[in-house]
Order: structure tokens, then sequence, then C-alpha cells
């Protein structure tokens, strides 16, 4: 398998945070640390108003500015495209986290040390489903080699609201919500 990404279906997002609820669980994570965080966008007037739900982790990026940035190497990217990072080699300088424009890396503050989505990569190496993918009852969310992703949706990876997509070449697919 080559590039691993992630396909959003926007339309089908309807805010719940199941993804977001079991990414924390499965990472034993404290109510504010988030790996995966699904945001909110309301807008418009009467009679056009819209709520927009987004889910946004590591988008596991081409030229992730968070390894590029780390002075230890404790990011870094596997062969399989996972932006992965060495917990023993964070020294907890943060650096990641101001070079990520997408909020993926996060503190833990009782560790004093980063960590991030890794792509479930204990359950993708036992070819299972990551836990957002699996947890999503709407099938919001699908993963799997960015090429084939890419040739089944299309290849729009912007979403509205995000920083431009040029600087990280994030590996995800989007369908945007119609208006």
């Amino acid at each position: 398998m080559g590039q691993l990404g992630f396909y959003y279906n926007l339309e089908n997002c309807i805010g719940c945070k199941g993804c977001q609820i079991v990414c924390k669980d499965k990472n034993d994570l404290k109510t504010d640390e988030l790996f995966r965080t699904v945001h909110t966008f309301e807008g418009g007037s009467y009679p056009n108003p819209y709520v927009d739900h987004v889910t946004i982790s590591c988008n596991h990026c081409d030229s992730p500015k968070c390894v590029e940035n780390c002075p230890t190497g404790a990011m870094h990217k596997r062969e399989d495209g996972i932006v992965d990072y060495d917990h023993e080699k964070c020294v907890g300088c943060k650096m990641c986290l101001w070079s990520c424009p997408y909020d993926g890396p996060v503190y833990l503050e009782d560790e004093g040390k980063v960590a991030k989505c890794d792509f479930c990569k204990d359950l993708i190496d036992e070819g299972e489903d990551p836990v957002c993918v699996s947890a999503c009852t709407m099938r919001a969310i699908e993963y799997g080699d960015i090429d084939e992703l890419r040739a089944k949706y299309g290849t729009n990876s912007s979403i509205r609201y995000f920083p431009e997509l040029d600087v990280t070449n994030p590996n995800i697919v989007v369908n945007q919500k119609k208006r």
C-alpha cells in the first residue's frame, strides 16, 4: 500500500462527535486533549442559514511541517505515509504544534510531551480500520491508499474554513457540503 489518507464526506457528517470520542478513548486522552476534533460552523441568515460539521485530525501530509521542524526527529514519516512520532525522543519543545497549520499535534500537559493521531497504526497493522472510521455511523470517514481514494472520489482536498493546502499537501479527499 502506498501513502495512506482519509476521505471525508462532509455531506454525511452530522456533528455527533463519535469519531472524536472513540479516538480520545482509544488513546486514553483527557477531555481537552484531542487527536481528532469535530468543528461546527454556523452562518447565513433566513432563508439560507447553514451548519457545517468538519472532522479533522493529522492529515499525514506529503510535506509535514511537524516533521521538518522537529529538532529531535521524534516526528517522522513511515513508509506507508503515516506521520508518526517517537514518544521517547520528544522533548516537549512544541515546535511541531507551532509548525502544523491543522493543529494535528497535541501537547500532553501531564507528560510534558507531544502526541498526535497515528492513524491507529496498531489496528491498521492488524488489518483493521482506524477507530474514527469504524465508529462513524454516517460513514462520513473512510481511509485507504490516497491514490485509490482520489480515483474513487476526486481530488478535492480543501476544507472550507481551513488553511490553504500548498504548504503541506495533506493526504485527504473531501466532499464539501453543497450550498
